[in-house]
This record gives C-alpha cells, sequence and structure tokens, in this order.
C-alpha cells in the first residue's frame, strides 16, 4: 500500500504527523529488536539501593513504535512552548526508585519513555499506557495513551499536574 508522506493520518492532527513524520516515524513502525534491548538493559540494572525497573507491554509496545525518534516542532504550543523530545528510555536509566514512587502513588507500574531534552523532564508510561512527565516542579499527566500524550507535548499543550488528591 502507498501512502503519500504530505497525507495526515486519522490518528494524528496534521502538525503532530508532520513533527512525527520528520522525526522518522510512519505508519506501521516497529522495532521490537530496539524496544527488547532496552527491556533487557533496564531488567538488569539495579540502583545501588537495590531498586529495580519495571518493564511491561505498554512500555515495550511504546518503545517499539515510538522509541528512538528525536521529535522538534517549529509550530508555536498552544498554551506552553513545545519541548524537544528523544523518546528513549535509557533517560530514566538512573530513576528506578523514583519510577518505582510514582507507581505506588498511582497504584500501577511506571517505566521510562524518554525525556523533554530543554529540561531534562523524563517521560514515564504506566502498565495501562498512561504518559508522565517528572520535573523538577512536579509530576504531571500528559495523557491517556502515548499517542495523546505526543499529542500534547507536540501542540504545547499544558499538563495536568499530579496531586496527592
Amino acid at each position: 500500500m502507498h501512502t503519500d508522506r504530505a497525507t495526515s493520518t486519522t490518528r494524528f492532527s496534521v502538525p503532530v504527523d508532520a513533527a512525527l513524520r520528520s522525526a522518522g516515524w510512519q505508519p506501521g513502525r516497529w522495532d521490537i529488536r530496539q524496544a527488547e534491548f532496552w527491556a533487557d538493559a533496564l531488567r538488569n540494572h539495579e540502583s545501588p539501593a537495590g531498586h529495580r525497573h519495571a518493564v511491561f507491554p505498554a512500555a515495550v509496545e511504546a518503545w517499539a513504535e515510538f522509541g528512538g525518534l528525536r521529535i522538534t516542532t517549529i509550530e508555536a504550543g498552544r498554551q506552553i512552548a513545545p519541548s524537544p523530545l528523544h523518546l528513549d528510555p535509557l533517560h530514566g536509566l538512573h530513576m528506578a526508585r523514583t519510577l518505582a514512587d510514582l507507581g505506588r502513588a498511582l497504584g500501577t507500574e511506571v517505566a521510562p519513555l524518554g525525556e523533554e531534552t530543554d529540561s531534562r523532564a523524563l517521560l514515564a508510561i504506566d502498565a495501562a499506557s498512561r504518559v508522565y512527565t517528572l520535573d523538577h516542579t512536579g509530576d504531571w499527566y500528559l495523557g491517556a495513551d502515548v499517542d495523546e500524550a505526543l499529542a500534547t507535548l507536540i501542540s504545547g499543550r499544558e499538563p495536568v499536574r499530579l496531586t496527592a488528591g
């Protein structure tokens, strides 16, 4: 099946689709070998205090489809400036305890997804595919799945702060 690169998928808005495609994504992208490499690297890492990473299907699927992409956009953000992204879970390699703590607070497992490269905010995904960003100001909810989170980040929509309530 031939797909015209100028044509947007119905999965993403035109600006989000354009940013993803310029980063190398295309519908059907699936690098399971790289995703399994990341899964093994994370599983095999143990912090000095004994913390380990959770690895689960939602994370591996996100890594297989979007892993390795460096996403930038020239569009102005809707509410905040979009941040360049690097979707590589090894940005969170040394954050096993932080992610485990977030997972306990949310009642789920959480794995690294990548980072917002300007701020070094860590992107994370939970076992139900919800996506978060963690930075020096707090923890933020980006969306119910990777697609929604990418739309939030690339479009410059303000994320929702996680609170203890």
